[in-house]
């Protein structure tokens, strides 16, 4: 029976795949009909790439406008110059713009593969219909809008996507050299993908700090220490138990054994961050770092809308008012720290201000301009979404909890500029990481994935415009 069924996914998996892969290949040849010249920042990594395929790698020859690591460009220039020999292409032929593009629709494949693998890693495989259910959330995942329209553009998400999933499922199944290796390949498409190696890392230690506090709980249990009370008192546990845990020299370098390529991969990026006097190369100026706290609320909100069948329902809000009543002390407290940071760190970048091809320029002018007190209203918005995003991870353990939002914290709030490209990693790996929902929800959230993917790519290919002072044609995109 149990061979049947593992025959049976396989099955639904190749299904699932060849009917995605199907799609996207009608999809990119629309997209290549429609856009026959570099499109967006497109205007700067196509001509980079084309440049690495002619074998001029200098730094002469590199666009100072290009803020990332030229992790893409190498990749692709490894997978389409072969092609040249085999098939005997020419140079045109095989750095053309669609061959490039093309490049990104085989990531997505890689990825599809890749999260049908976590999920059956992350999730526990003991029910009978948790085979649709792993079938049903990885094609959910493969064609999630904000990561799926960047398939078929020239963008470094797919790459990034694909090499940072890559790794986590190798940490998973304790690789961790060949992780830290697939990490530093995610920090050449992308810099801030050197958190996600790091979370690869937090993930190994919050294993361990899960075993350590387990035996913990159960010493105190024995001896019948009574037990600490009042407000937060979970949270001073943890605090007291983990500055114990880390005095220990012996607790230290057994970590340090289980995630020194980490640490290694780690150092060198702070050698990088030195050498090149910051994050960003290239263009700085429109990538400087601040603190813009309400980043992490505007993830939160991104965060529920694509999860709302998991995350809202009427019992949840029920839930939540309750203990709100019932904590309403630290909710307030909560409530007033919330308003206070959407105060005094709330930005607007000048490419969300005066780029009207963008979606979040719509966000931004509609919602959040509008009417200066807008911003505050959303404020138990937010926190409803912060606390569904936390309760559905609750199956986790405290420590795996506390490495994930950390890195979410690092990955979202240094970024000034609001831009839905940035929330897909922290995204998927929350998504991968929450119970397997019931296959009704799953089907619902398909089909709304299925609508927007619809739109969006209706509105790019067809509803096209021109600004007043340029010829060219301009597109509505994430």
């Amino acid at each position: 029976m149990g061979t049947g069924m593992a025959q049976l996914e396989g099955y639904y998996f190749s299904a699932a795949l060849s009917c995605t892969f199907l799609v996207s290949c009608l999809l990119f040849s629309a997209f290549s009909r429609a856009l026959r010249e570099p499109y967006m920042d497109e205007i700067f990594h196509l001509p980079q790439a084309q440049r690495y395929c002619e074998g001029h790698f200098s730094l002469s020859q590199w666009d100072p406008m290009i803020t990332t690591l030229p992790g893409l460009y190498l990749l692709s220039v490894g997978v389409v110059k072969p092609a040249s020999w085999i098939f005997g292409w020419s140079e045109h032929v095989v750095c053309s713009i669609g061959m490039l593009r093309f490049v990104n629709l085989l990531f997505s494949v890689g990825n599809f593969y890749l999260l049908y693998l976590l999920f059956r890693k992350v999730q526990p495989r003991h029910k009978a219909a948790s085979s649709v259910q792993r079938i049903l959330s990885t094609l959910t995942l493969a064609v999630f809008p904000t990561l799926y329209f960047f398939n078929f553009l020239y963008y470094t998400e797919a790459g990034s996507m694909f090499f940072t999933l890559f790794a986590y499922l190798m940490c998973l199944y304790g690789n961790h050299k060949t992780s830290a290796l697939l990490g530093f390949c995610g920090f050449m498409f992308r810099q801030t993908n050197i958190i996600w190696a790091v979370f690869c890392a937090g993930n190994v230690i919050a294993q361990k700090l899960t075993e350590a506090w387990k035996t913990e709980l159960q010493k105190k249990k024995e001896e019948r220490l009574p037990p600490i009370k009042g407000p937060f008192s979970e949270f001073r546990k943890i605090l007291q138990f983990l500055l114990v845990y880390s005095m220990s020299f012996k607790n230290l370098s057994m970590l340090f054994l289980l995630t020194w390529p980490y640490i290694l991969l780690v150092f060198l990026f702070c050698v990088f961050v030195v050498v090149n006097g910051g994050i960003v190369i290239g263009d700085r100026s429109s990538h400087e770092a601040c603190l813009h706290f309400p980043q992490l609320f505007y993830f939160f909100s991104f965060t529920l809308f694509f999860s709302f069948p998991h995350l809202l329902s009427p019992s949840k809000i029920r839930a939540f008012l309750s203990l709100v009543w019932k904590r309403r002390i630290q909710f307030f407290v909560i409530t007033l720290v919330s308003l206070f940071l959407v105060w005094k760190f709330t930005y607007a970048h000048k490419y969300l201000l005066a780029d009207n091809r963008h979606y979040t320029f719509y966000v931004w002018k509609r919602v959040f301009q509008r009417y200066e007190i807008v911003k505050y209203l959303l404020v138990p918005v937010y926190i409803f979404a912060g606390w569904s995003i936390a309760d559905s991870l609750k199956s986790k353990s405290i420590f795996w909890n506390l490495m994930f939002f950390i890195c979410l914290f690092t990955v979202t709030v240094p970024q000034k500029l609001l831009e839905f490209r940035y929330f897909i990693l922290p995204y998927v790996i929350y998504r991968l990481n929450i119970p397997l929902p019931p296959i009704s929800r799953l089907v619902c959230e398909l089909g709304c994935y299925a609508v927007v993917n619809f739109l969006t790519f209706y509105i790019f290919l067809n509803k096209t415009f021109q600004w007043p002072n340029s010829q060219d044609i301009q597109r509505f995109m994430w």
